[in-house]
């Protein structure tokens, strides 16, 4: 084996289990918040180091351009898909607040509605 394909198969084990590791995270833990943590962070990282060990393994300039379009699609649309499961997750009551040191959703959302509120008028 050369050293390149040593590379290329670290890189799918610990992808792999980084990828084993989120879904478990995402069935064991108790919360929205930890599920949404455990699902998003070591995927992401999982997945780079699959398409990495994959590039190597491969070793073809063309398709090396393509798997870092997937890893650098999933970095962009990774936080956001996280950030609006975590949003409508809160509006929707599935966050436990025992579990929150602060709420800043809430501070906010009261700011603006006291921004809005208008004195009724005489």
């Amino acid at each position: 084996m050369s050293a390149l394909e040593w590379v290329a198969s670290v890189c799918f084990i610990l992808g792999c289990a980084l990828n084993l590791i989120a879904a478990i995270g995402a069935l064991r833990f108790p919360d929205l918040l930890s599920r949404m943590h455990a699902a998003t962070k070591p995927q992401v990282l999982g997945l780079m180091l699959v398409m990495t060990g994959l590039a190597a393994s491969l070793g073809s300039s063309q398709l090396t351009w393509k798997l870092l379009l997937v890893v650098m699609f999933q970095f962009m649309t990774a936080p956001v898909s996280a950030h609006m499961v975590g949003r409508s997750g809160y509006r929707t009551g599935k966050v436990r607040d025992d579990l929150l040191l602060v709420d800043e959703l809430t501070e906010d959302l009261d700011r603006a509605n006291h921004v809005t509120e208008r004195p009724p008028s005489s």
